[in-house]
Order: structure tokens, then sequence, then C-alpha cells
């Protein structure tokens, strides 16, 4: 795993073969980074980085600029996380141990930018996009941006915006508008 771009652009993260969580390749972090760029000042942002696993998105976010707030309930993969926060002397993530439905029933902030990365065999990922609206986790112009498999589709679902595909990684954005 690598920072693709940013201040720690080039930093490698040394993860072993049997790492309980699968990170999202370089070729579809690169291109859905490309996207958001587009459309966000990212040294301005807010984000919360759901499943976080290994933390690559969190830390692609905070090497161009964000503030993150980053959650993972596994033991291991936060210690790697923390790990990895600590050898880069970050400041701009904060790194949450729990559980995603339970803690985004209690949490009272906004961001410009919800990114979830459940397991794809996640039985209840089609509740996400709901529970962050309800939740009004999303700035006015804020995105959620979900990573799923192709067995998923959510274009039917309310503030669905657009899909985007990256090899097998599919990446649906929801709005407020």
């Amino acid at each position: 795993m690598r920072i693709i771009s940013g201040k720690y652009k080039g930093h490698r993260f040394p993860v072993r073969k049997n790492f309980p969580s699968r990170p999202t390749t370089d070729f579809a972090k690169e291109n859905i980074f490309n996207v958001i760029q587009n459309y966000f000042d990212l040294n301005e942002c807010r984000v919360l980085d759901l499943f976080s696993g290994t933390g690559s998105i969190g830390f692609e976010f905070a090497s161009r600029g964000a503030a993150v707030d980053l959650v993972e309930n596994d033991f291991r993969s936060m210690d790697f996380i923390k790990k990895n926060i600590a050898a880069l002397k970050i400041t701009s993530i904060n790194a949450i141990r729990g559980d995603v439905f339970r803690l985004l029933h209690r949490m009272n902030t906004s961001y410009d930018i919800v990114f979830a990365d459940p397991p794809y065999l996640l039985k209840n990922i089609d509740e996400l996009p709901e529970l962050i609206f309800q939740n009004k986790l999303l700035n006015r112009e804020g995105w959620f941006i979900l990573e799923h498999s192709d067995k998923h589709s959510f274009a039917g679902q309310k503030h669905f915006r657009e899909l985007r595909k990256y090899g097998s990684v599919h990446f649906s954005i929801f709005t407020i508008e």
C-alpha cells in the first residue's frame, strides 16, 4: 500500500498477507481522487472514512490536506493505522475504534466527504446511504462515496448521483441534492 499524492506521496506501508481487510487498489484510488479533487479543495475538507481497514483512503485524504476522522472496528487494523499515524507524525487524522453502524447514530459532526469502504460481503451495505443522510453527516455540498463490488447497484436510491467504475472497484456517489 502506498500514498499516491500530497505531502506523504510515495510513502509505503508494508501490509502483511493475512491482513484482515482489502485495501483499495492504487488504480481505483488514483482515479477516484482525480474526480474528488475536481470538486473539492481538500485543504479545506473535513472527511469521515468508514470501515478504514488499512487506513489507505484516510491517509490519502490527509496527505492532500484534509482533516480526517477514521473509523475501524478491527483491533489489528486499528493498531496498524495508529502505528502509521505515529510513524508519519500525522496530526490531521483522528482514529476511532468502533462499530460503524453504532457510531453513525451518535455522531454530531457533519463532513464535506464521507467515504465508506465496507467489506464487499457486508449484509447491510444497502443501509449505509440512508444512515448517512438520516444522521445528517454531510454538509450541504458534501458527497458520500461508497466503494462496493459489481454485485450491488445503488442507482435507484435517493440521493444517488453517479457511479464510477475502475476495474472491479465501483464507487457510488451520493449528494444531498
